[in-house]
Protein backbone atom coordinates (compact mmCIF):
# COMPACT_ATOMS: atom_id res chain seq x y z
CA UNK A 1 0.00 0.00 0.00
CA UNK A 2 2.67 2.31 1.01
CA UNK A 3 4.74 1.71 -2.89
CA UNK A 4 1.87 2.39 -4.30
CA UNK A 5 0.75 6.00 -2.20
CA UNK A 6 4.52 6.86 -3.08
CA UNK A 7 3.93 5.84 -6.65
CA UNK A 8 0.75 8.45 -6.65
CA UNK A 9 2.70 11.01 -5.10
CA UNK A 10 5.47 10.96 -7.21
CA UNK A 11 3.35 11.13 -10.52
CA UNK A 12 1.76 14.20 -9.12
CA UNK A 13 4.90 15.59 -8.30
CA UNK A 14 5.73 14.82 -12.04
CA UNK A 15 2.47 16.52 -13.34
CA UNK A 16 2.87 19.70 -11.35
CA UNK A 17 6.55 20.73 -12.91
CA UNK A 18 5.19 19.86 -16.48
CA UNK A 19 2.29 22.12 -15.73
CA UNK A 20 4.27 25.30 -16.91
CA UNK A 21 4.72 23.73 -20.52
CA UNK A 22 1.22 23.14 -20.58
CA UNK A 23 0.56 26.51 -20.18
CA UNK A 24 3.32 27.63 -22.84
CA UNK A 25 1.72 25.25 -25.38
CA UNK A 26 -1.87 27.04 -24.75
CA UNK A 27 -0.46 30.49 -24.84
CA UNK A 28 0.79 29.87 -28.03
CA UNK A 29 -1.71 28.69 -29.47
CA UNK A 30 -3.96 31.19 -28.29
CA UNK A 31 -1.28 33.79 -29.88
CA UNK A 32 -1.03 31.84 -33.12
CA UNK A 33 -4.24 30.84 -34.49
CA UNK A 34 -5.17 34.78 -35.35
CA UNK A 35 -2.29 34.95 -37.02
CA UNK A 36 -3.02 32.08 -39.27
CA UNK A 37 -3.89 34.28 -42.15
CA UNK A 38 -1.29 36.81 -42.26
CA UNK A 39 1.21 33.89 -41.48
CA UNK A 40 -0.31 31.91 -44.88
CA UNK A 41 -0.02 35.28 -46.66
CA UNK A 42 3.17 35.67 -45.91
CA UNK A 43 4.30 32.28 -46.84
CA UNK A 44 2.55 32.69 -50.23
CA UNK A 45 4.53 35.85 -50.58
CA UNK A 46 8.05 34.44 -49.75
CA UNK A 47 7.21 31.46 -52.68
CA UNK A 48 6.72 33.64 -55.08
CA UNK A 49 10.74 35.21 -54.59
CA UNK A 50 13.88 34.25 -55.62
CA UNK A 51 14.89 30.59 -54.34
CA UNK A 52 17.92 31.09 -53.32
CA UNK A 53 18.32 34.51 -51.98
CA UNK A 54 15.05 33.25 -49.54
CA UNK A 55 17.47 30.36 -48.68
CA UNK A 56 20.22 33.52 -48.18
CA UNK A 57 18.12 35.18 -46.04
CA UNK A 58 17.08 32.21 -43.67
CA UNK A 59 20.64 31.28 -43.24
CA UNK A 60 21.02 34.83 -42.06
CA UNK A 61 18.85 35.28 -39.67
CA UNK A 62 19.46 32.40 -38.22
CA UNK A 63 22.69 33.28 -37.67
CA UNK A 64 21.69 36.35 -36.10
CA UNK A 65 19.87 33.91 -33.29
CA UNK A 66 23.36 32.69 -32.81
CA UNK A 67 24.43 36.08 -31.86
CA UNK A 68 21.80 36.64 -29.20
CA UNK A 69 23.31 32.79 -28.10
CA UNK A 70 26.62 34.56 -27.93
CA UNK A 71 25.83 37.18 -26.47
CA UNK A 72 24.76 34.56 -23.29
CA UNK A 73 28.17 33.18 -23.63
CA UNK A 74 29.76 36.06 -23.19
CA UNK A 75 28.55 37.38 -20.13
CA UNK A 76 28.34 34.06 -18.38
CA UNK A 77 32.05 32.98 -19.36
CA UNK A 78 32.83 36.81 -18.01
CA UNK A 79 31.61 35.03 -14.59
CA UNK A 80 33.07 31.62 -14.91
CA UNK A 81 30.34 29.91 -16.09
CA UNK A 82 30.16 27.96 -19.38
CA UNK A 83 26.92 28.45 -21.41
CA UNK A 84 27.18 26.75 -24.82
CA UNK A 85 26.17 29.05 -27.84
CA UNK A 86 23.35 27.15 -29.02
CA UNK A 87 21.61 26.93 -25.59
CA UNK A 88 22.05 30.35 -25.75
CA UNK A 89 20.09 30.85 -28.70
CA UNK A 90 16.89 28.56 -27.17
CA UNK A 91 17.32 30.65 -24.48
CA UNK A 92 16.74 33.56 -26.20
CA UNK A 93 13.88 32.16 -28.66
CA UNK A 94 12.01 31.05 -25.66
CA UNK A 95 12.07 34.47 -23.56
CA UNK A 96 11.00 35.78 -27.18
CA UNK A 97 7.56 34.05 -27.03
CA UNK A 98 6.97 33.58 -23.43
CA UNK A 99 7.22 37.67 -23.36
CA UNK A 100 4.56 38.09 -26.32
CA UNK A 101 2.01 36.17 -24.39
CA UNK A 102 2.88 37.21 -20.92
CA UNK A 103 4.91 39.85 -20.47
CA UNK A 104 8.35 41.03 -20.45
CA UNK A 105 8.79 40.74 -16.89
CA UNK A 106 7.61 36.84 -17.33
CA UNK A 107 9.86 36.68 -20.19
CA UNK A 108 12.68 37.71 -18.01
CA UNK A 109 11.98 35.60 -14.91
CA UNK A 110 11.75 32.10 -17.16
CA UNK A 111 14.90 33.32 -19.09
CA UNK A 112 16.70 33.68 -15.63
CA UNK A 113 15.36 30.22 -14.24
CA UNK A 114 16.90 28.66 -17.49
CA UNK A 115 20.31 30.55 -16.85
CA UNK A 116 20.27 29.61 -13.59
CA UNK A 117 20.06 26.21 -14.12
CA UNK A 118 22.49 25.75 -16.23
CA UNK A 119 25.15 28.27 -14.82
CA UNK A 120 24.31 27.49 -11.07
CA UNK A 121 25.24 31.16 -10.00
CA UNK A 122 21.96 33.33 -9.14
CA UNK A 123 23.99 36.48 -9.71
CA UNK A 124 25.61 36.15 -13.14
CA UNK A 125 22.26 34.57 -13.86
CA UNK A 126 20.45 37.51 -13.64
CA UNK A 127 23.14 40.03 -15.47
CA UNK A 128 23.02 37.35 -18.44
CA UNK A 129 18.86 38.12 -18.40
CA UNK A 130 18.91 41.45 -18.38
CA UNK A 131 22.15 42.53 -20.06
CA UNK A 132 21.45 41.28 -23.69
CA UNK A 133 19.08 44.04 -23.68
CA UNK A 134 21.06 46.45 -23.43
CA UNK A 135 23.46 45.72 -26.16
CA UNK A 136 20.91 44.54 -28.60
CA UNK A 137 18.87 48.32 -28.46
CA UNK A 138 22.75 50.03 -28.18
CA UNK A 139 23.52 48.20 -31.03
CA UNK A 140 20.07 49.33 -33.36
CA UNK A 141 20.32 52.71 -31.93
CA UNK A 142 24.03 53.02 -33.52
CA UNK A 143 22.01 51.83 -36.55
CA UNK A 144 19.21 54.17 -36.45
CA UNK A 145 21.34 57.37 -35.77
CA UNK A 146 23.51 56.26 -39.03
CA UNK A 147 20.03 56.20 -40.99
CA UNK A 148 18.81 59.46 -39.08
CA UNK A 149 21.84 61.48 -40.71
CA UNK A 150 21.58 60.01 -44.01
CA UNK A 151 17.57 61.19 -44.26
CA UNK A 152 18.19 64.33 -43.00
CA UNK A 153 20.84 64.96 -45.42
CA UNK A 154 19.06 63.06 -48.65
CA UNK A 155 16.01 65.06 -47.38
CA UNK A 156 13.67 62.48 -47.11
CA UNK A 157 12.44 62.91 -43.40
CA UNK A 158 9.11 65.18 -43.37
CA UNK A 159 8.97 67.21 -40.11
CA UNK A 160 6.84 64.29 -38.35
CA UNK A 161 8.89 61.77 -39.14
CA UNK A 162 12.22 63.98 -38.08
CA UNK A 163 10.33 64.36 -34.52
CA UNK A 164 8.63 61.32 -34.07
CA UNK A 165 12.06 59.26 -34.53
CA UNK A 166 14.08 61.99 -32.88
CA UNK A 167 11.65 61.67 -29.97
CA UNK A 168 12.04 57.77 -29.74
CA UNK A 169 16.23 58.09 -30.19
CA UNK A 170 16.17 60.62 -27.64
CA UNK A 171 13.81 58.71 -24.79
CA UNK A 172 15.97 55.52 -25.59
CA UNK A 173 19.75 57.15 -25.45
CA UNK A 174 18.33 58.93 -22.21
CA UNK A 175 17.38 55.81 -20.23
CA UNK A 176 20.31 53.83 -21.44
CA UNK A 177 22.30 56.85 -19.94
CA UNK A 178 20.79 57.06 -16.85
CA UNK A 179 20.72 53.30 -16.75
CA UNK A 180 24.59 53.31 -17.24
CA UNK A 181 25.30 56.18 -14.40
CA UNK A 182 22.72 54.33 -12.21
CA UNK A 183 25.34 50.99 -12.74
CA UNK A 184 28.18 53.25 -11.74
CA UNK A 185 26.66 54.69 -8.81
CA UNK A 186 26.25 51.52 -6.45
CA UNK A 187 25.27 53.14 -2.85
CA UNK A 188 22.58 55.21 -4.71
CA UNK A 189 21.18 51.53 -6.45
CA UNK A 190 21.48 50.39 -2.43
CA UNK A 191 19.40 52.76 -0.97
CA UNK A 192 16.59 52.86 -4.01
CA UNK A 193 16.40 49.17 -3.97
CA UNK A 194 16.15 49.18 0.01
CA UNK A 195 13.25 51.91 0.01
CA UNK A 196 11.51 50.20 -3.15
CA UNK A 197 11.16 47.02 -2.15
CA UNK A 198 10.70 48.09 1.55
CA UNK A 199 7.80 50.48 0.55
CA UNK A 200 6.31 47.26 -1.77
CA UNK A 201 6.83 44.45 1.50
CA UNK A 202 4.81 47.09 3.56
CA UNK A 203 1.66 47.48 0.97
CA UNK A 204 2.37 43.27 0.68
CA UNK A 205 2.40 43.47 4.70
CA UNK A 206 5.23 41.12 4.34
CA UNK A 207 8.21 40.84 6.72
CA UNK A 208 11.45 42.94 4.93
CA UNK A 209 15.28 42.13 5.55
CA UNK A 210 17.19 44.96 4.11
CA UNK A 211 20.20 42.92 4.66
CA UNK A 212 19.50 40.88 2.27
CA UNK A 213 18.73 43.45 -0.66
CA UNK A 214 21.91 44.67 0.41
CA UNK A 215 23.81 41.69 -0.11
CA UNK A 216 21.80 40.82 -3.51
CA UNK A 217 22.65 43.89 -4.72
CA UNK A 218 26.60 43.52 -3.24
CA UNK A 219 26.76 40.21 -5.19
CA UNK A 220 25.41 41.51 -8.72
CA UNK A 221 27.82 44.41 -8.90
CA UNK A 222 30.40 42.08 -8.30
CA UNK A 223 29.05 39.97 -11.66
CA UNK A 224 28.63 43.34 -13.30
CA UNK A 225 32.61 43.93 -12.58
CA UNK A 226 33.36 40.73 -14.19
CA UNK A 227 32.41 42.48 -17.25
CA UNK A 228 35.74 44.83 -17.04
CA UNK A 229 38.50 44.61 -19.10
CA UNK A 230 37.15 44.93 -22.12
CA UNK A 231 35.09 41.37 -21.76
CA UNK A 232 32.03 43.47 -22.39
CA UNK A 233 33.14 44.36 -26.31
CA UNK A 234 32.92 40.25 -26.56
CA UNK A 235 29.08 40.53 -25.55
CA UNK A 236 28.87 43.55 -27.74
CA UNK A 237 30.30 41.66 -30.87
CA UNK A 238 26.77 38.98 -30.38
CA UNK A 239 24.85 42.29 -30.53
CA UNK A 240 26.62 43.03 -33.47
CA UNK A 241 26.18 39.61 -34.99
CA UNK A 242 22.59 39.72 -34.15
CA UNK A 243 21.81 42.98 -35.50
CA UNK A 244 24.26 42.21 -38.56
CA UNK A 245 23.35 39.40 -39.79
CA UNK A 246 19.32 40.45 -39.59
CA UNK A 247 19.86 43.30 -41.88
CA UNK A 248 21.65 40.97 -44.21
CA UNK A 249 18.42 38.74 -43.85
CA UNK A 250 16.33 41.84 -45.15
CA UNK A 251 19.06 43.01 -47.79
CA UNK A 252 18.60 39.39 -49.13
CA UNK A 253 14.98 39.95 -49.43
CA UNK A 254 15.31 42.91 -51.56
CA UNK A 255 17.27 40.95 -53.98
CA UNK A 256 14.82 37.63 -54.01
CA UNK A 257 11.98 40.56 -54.71
CA UNK A 258 13.88 41.65 -57.77
CA UNK A 259 15.11 45.16 -56.10
CA UNK A 260 18.29 45.25 -54.45
CA UNK A 261 18.97 48.14 -52.61
CA UNK A 262 22.42 50.27 -51.43
CA UNK A 263 24.08 50.37 -47.72
CA UNK A 264 22.42 53.27 -46.87
CA UNK A 265 18.58 52.33 -47.91
CA UNK A 266 19.03 49.72 -45.51
CA UNK A 267 20.78 51.43 -42.73
CA UNK A 268 17.85 54.20 -43.18
CA UNK A 269 14.68 51.84 -43.38
CA UNK A 270 15.75 49.30 -40.98
CA UNK A 271 16.79 50.74 -37.62
CA UNK A 272 14.10 53.72 -37.10
CA UNK A 273 11.46 51.24 -37.17
CA UNK A 274 13.01 49.00 -34.72
CA UNK A 275 13.56 52.24 -32.12
CA UNK A 276 9.96 53.18 -32.32
CA UNK A 277 8.76 49.88 -31.73
CA UNK A 278 11.33 49.66 -28.41
CA UNK A 279 9.11 52.23 -27.45
CA UNK A 280 5.89 51.91 -28.19
CA UNK A 281 6.12 48.73 -26.22
CA UNK A 282 2.44 48.27 -25.29
CA UNK A 283 2.52 46.66 -28.92
CA UNK A 284 3.84 43.14 -28.80
CA UNK A 285 6.93 42.33 -30.54
CA UNK A 286 6.21 45.78 -32.44
CA UNK A 287 3.10 44.03 -34.33
CA UNK A 288 1.51 47.01 -36.79
CA UNK A 289 4.70 49.15 -36.01
CA UNK A 290 7.62 47.60 -37.39
CA UNK A 291 5.58 46.59 -40.78
CA UNK A 292 3.98 50.06 -41.21
CA UNK A 293 6.72 52.55 -40.58
CA UNK A 294 9.21 50.14 -42.29
CA UNK A 295 7.54 50.61 -45.47
CA UNK A 296 6.62 54.41 -45.05
CA UNK A 297 10.48 54.44 -44.96
CA UNK A 298 11.47 52.15 -47.80
CA UNK A 299 9.03 54.03 -50.02
CA UNK A 300 10.11 57.95 -49.21
CA UNK A 301 13.59 56.24 -50.18
CA UNK A 302 12.05 55.32 -54.02
CA UNK A 303 11.34 51.59 -53.16
CA UNK A 304 8.05 50.69 -54.81
CA UNK A 305 5.00 50.21 -52.71
CA UNK A 306 4.78 46.69 -53.89
CA UNK A 307 8.41 45.86 -53.27
CA UNK A 308 7.93 47.50 -49.69
CA UNK A 309 4.94 45.19 -48.86
CA UNK A 310 6.52 41.64 -50.07
CA UNK A 311 9.88 42.34 -48.34
CA UNK A 312 8.87 43.90 -45.35
CA UNK A 313 5.97 41.04 -44.85
CA UNK A 314 9.02 38.14 -45.58
CA UNK A 315 11.33 39.67 -43.34
CA UNK A 316 9.01 39.89 -40.25
CA UNK A 317 7.74 36.21 -41.19
CA UNK A 318 11.72 35.34 -41.09
CA UNK A 319 12.73 37.68 -38.21
CA UNK A 320 9.34 37.36 -36.14
CA UNK A 321 6.85 35.05 -36.80
CA UNK A 322 9.24 31.91 -37.32
CA UNK A 323 11.30 32.69 -34.30
CA UNK A 324 8.09 33.14 -32.60
CA UNK A 325 6.90 29.75 -33.28
CA UNK A 326 10.20 28.22 -32.57
CA UNK A 327 10.54 29.73 -29.86
CA UNK A 328 6.97 28.21 -27.81
CA UNK A 329 9.50 24.83 -28.91
CA UNK A 330 12.29 25.84 -27.12
CA UNK A 331 10.48 27.18 -24.06
CA UNK A 332 8.66 23.98 -23.52
CA UNK A 333 12.23 22.20 -23.97
CA UNK A 334 13.47 24.71 -21.62
CA UNK A 335 11.34 24.08 -19.30
CA UNK A 336 10.72 20.44 -19.32
CA UNK A 337 14.84 20.24 -18.53
CA UNK A 338 14.10 22.78 -15.61
CA UNK A 339 11.48 20.12 -14.39
CA UNK A 340 13.53 16.95 -14.91
CA UNK A 341 16.02 19.13 -13.24
CA UNK A 342 13.64 20.10 -10.22
CA UNK A 343 12.95 16.43 -9.86
CA UNK A 344 16.67 15.13 -9.55
CA UNK A 345 17.36 17.97 -6.53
Amino acid sequence: MTNIEQRKGHHKFKIWHYIPIAIILLLAGYFLYPQIALLTRSWYVVKSMMLWAVLAAAAAETLSWVGNGLIFHYILKANGKNLPVIKGSLIALGTLAISLVAGGAVGLAMSYGWLNRESKDGNASFLAATLPAFFNTGTIMGVSIIGVIYLFLAHDLTTGQLIEFGTALLFLMTTTILTLLALRAEPLVKRVGVSALGLWARIRQQSFNPEEVIDSIDKFFSALKSMGNGKWALALMGAIVNVGFDMLAMFFLFIAAGSPISAATLFSGYGLPLVLSKVAFIFPGGIGIIEGSMKLLFESLGVSSAISVVVVMSYRLFSFWIPTILGFGASAYLSGRLAHHHRKV
